[in-house]
């Protein structure tokens, strides 16, 4: 895992440096649907200021800025994790390789 590779999928989004749901599943190895639904069962733990869903025009905006294709276009907006949302994301899904990353990301900051 490369620092620079994780600091290009970091975005701002409502003056909030963020991370998308479908950028941190694939650091954390799980299908961005396991994702959403650990989140979805843990809703209490995630305020406003830990995570948000984007709207339509947030996430055109971001398309613009993401390299890669439109993502087969989405069901769903996605969610957007603040520092905190990452960390408390790492601890609902409670996996070694969550907790790596999470500890990774800590250390290189």
């Amino acid at each position: 895992m490369q620092l620079q590779v994780i600091q290009q999928k970091i975005f701002e989004v409502r003056g909030q440096k963020v991370m998308l749901d479908f950028d941190l599943a694939e650091l954390y190895e799980v299908p961005t649907k396991a994702l959403k639904q650990a989140v979805k069962r843990n809703i209490n733990r995630f305020p406003s200021d830990f995570m948000f869903e984007l709207n339509d025009n947030e996430f055109e905006s971001l398309r613009s800025q993401i390299v890669t294709s439109n993502r087969g276009g989405t069901r769903y907006m996605p969610f957007a994790f603040t520092e905190q949302g990452v960390a408390m994301l790492a601890s609902v899904l409670n996996s070694p390789k969550a907790i790596r990353v999470l500890i990774f990301l800590y250390e290189s900051v």
